[in-house]
Formats: C-alpha cells, sequence, structure tokens
C-alpha cells in the first residue's frame, strides 16, 4: 500500500458528523439530549399501542440498521429500547397512549425550539435517515463521555 492510500470514514461516522452540521449550538446538543429519546420512547409508545408485538417488531428492525452501523451503538441502542419497553409494559394500558402523545408532542416542540436557536433546520428535513441518526447522536455523547468506542 503507498502512502497516499486513504482509509475512507465509516459509514456511521460520516452520517454522524452530518448530522453534527445542524446540532452545534450547545443549548440545541442539550435539547437533543433530552427530547430525542423522550421521542424514542414515545414511538414506541405509540407501537405498544397497536401491540406490543408491534412495538417489538420496530425496535428489532432499527436495531438490526444500527447493527450494520456500528455494533457498539447497537448494543447501546438494545439496552435503551429495553427500558422503555419495560418502563411501557409498566404503565396502565389506558396511560400508554395519552403519556406517548404527549411526550411526543413536547418533545418535538423541543427540537423545534432547539433548532430554532441553532439557526438551522432539523437534518431530517434532507434525509429521512436522520431520523434514525437522531438517538445514535446523544448515544455517541455518552460513549465519548464514558470512553466507550463505537
Amino acid at each position: 500500500m503507498d502512502s497516499t492510500s486513504t482509509v475512507s470514514p465509516r459509514r456511521i461516522d460520516v452520517l454522524l458528523a452530518r448530522y453534527a452540521e445542524s446540532h452545534r449550538h450547545p443549548m440545541n446538543e442539550l435539547i437533543h439530549c433530552i427530547c430525542v429519546p423522550a421521542i424514542v420512547f414515545s414511538l414506541l409508545g405509540l407501537c405498544w399501542i397497536v401491540s406490543p408485538a408491534v412495538a417489538l417488531l420496530v425496535a428489532a428492525a432499527v436495531l438490526a440498521w444500527y447493527l450494520r452501523l456500528s455494533p457498539p451503538f447497537a448494543v447501546g441502542m438494545l439496552a435503551m429500547s429495553a427500558v422503555m419497553l419495560v418502563v411501557l409494559a409498566r404503565l396502565p394500558l389506558g396511560a400508554v397512549l395519552p403519556v406517548s402523545a404527549s411526550v411526543f408532542v413536547l418533545a418535538w416542540i423541543g427540537q423545534f425550539i432547539g433548532h430554532r436557536i441553532e439557526g438551522k433546520k432539523p437534518s431530517f428535513f434532507e434525509d429521512l435517515r436522520f431520523l434514525l441518526v437522531g438517538p445514535l447522536f446523544v448515544l455517541a455523547f455518552l460513549y465519548r463521555r464514558w470512553h466507550i468506542a463505537y
């Protein structure tokens, strides 16, 4: 191999770098660290209303995509999803819909406030994959703090 060859960046690194372009303001990052997991929880809750099996299938499908991107991220998302699903299973069935719907609306309001502060539109307006990258952005923040490679 000659000295001019380069290693191309991993797909996950490219996706995270592109996502980070519209998430640089510290307040927007903080808002995302709160609101992105809340949105994931609320979406799992809305799926749970249809059927717990649907929530599990959706979580499994997303985890399969995460596994292809980064096994360490898939492990973290599995843990996060498992905790969220356990919380949903312990909620009274009649509470899942109002809790999930309220969290969904409030968290998206928070997201848009964060992007207003940032002065940039959300990444998913250009590429819907960034709806799935958002949770990894938050997890990457935690992994860096805990010195976990991804």
